[in-house]
């Protein structure tokens, strides 16, 4: 049998340098170290500043590097686990709940998520900004979109902006019957407003966890979260049983 296309396309050489920079951080650096810059590493390893920087975001995107604003590119931490929806019919801000309300305001939502809500593209929703911290890093930012229609007693609560409002707003959702929970998961960059609150560059890798929360058979709130791809290994419910992993010591279950 002859060889297929694809095997017969030779290594990369950010690939091959990616081995090699690797190794070189288990041998040479320790956690939180900043590495030379690209000029030094280029000129270290004999290759081209274009060839380091593919082997760099290669080397972020897996957890190994972090660019840091205004200090340059460190060695990382080991990833910690995160638990993302480990009950399935619980709502936002239950007793348990890991993240904590900054802001809710009402506007309006980007046009596919007033579609998944079924509701009018011009029509404002309330947007619930939340955050979460894992030993004392910021590791996930979130944003909760609430139709009216699901929290109909809303106007009642005498909390214009900020984490009262959001508070009452998750307060409201709790009244709801919750059928279940739709989750998907997609890798991304980070947004300039996600990069801010993540501590991280624009653009640095991050997953993005879209949550469908479902009631009478239609969408009542959804919840788009972006946790940093670059410390985070995401923990999904019993009933899921998927489990993120990386790391050669690690293999996903």
């Amino acid at each position: 049998m002859g060889t297929t296309q694809l095997e017969s396309v030779p290594e990369p050489k950010y690939w091959h340098l990616k081995t090699v920079l690797s190794e070189a951080l288990d041998s040479e650096f320790s956690v939180g170290e900043i590495l030379p810059n690209e000029r030094e590493l280029a000129a270290r390893f004999g290759v081209a500043r274009a060839t380091l920087r593919q082997a760099l975001e290669q080397l972020e995107l897996e957890g190994r590097l972090q660019r840091r604003r205004g200090v340059g590119t460190t060695v990382a931490p080991p990833r910690v686990g995160v638990a993302v929806g480990t009950e399935q019919h619980a709502w936002p801000g239950a007793a348990d709940d890991a993240w904590h309300p900054a802001d809710c305001v009402q506007a309006v939502p980007p046009a596919a998520v007033a579609d998944a809500l079924e509701s009018d593209r011009d029509t404002p929703v309330h947007t619930v900004r939340r955050s979460r911290v894992s030993h004392g890093q910021p590791v996930a930012a979130e944003l909760l979109y609430i139709p009216a229609s699901s929290v109909p007693d809303l106007t009642a609560i005498d909390a214009p902006s900020g984490p009262a409002r959001a508070r009452a707003v998750l307060r409201e959702l709790q009244h709801l019957d919750l059928e279940g929970q739709e989750r998907a998961v997609e890798l991304g960059s980070a947004r300039a407003d996600d990069a801010k609150e993540l501590d991280r560059l624009p653009g640095a890798p991050v997953l993005v966890v879209t949550t469908r929360f479902v009631v009478g058979g239609r969408t009542a709130a959804l919840s788009v979260a972006t946790y940093r791809a670059d410390t985070c290994r995401l923990t999904f419910g019993d009933s899921g049983g998927v489990e993120i992993h990386h790391g050669p010591e690690r293999q996903a279950s």
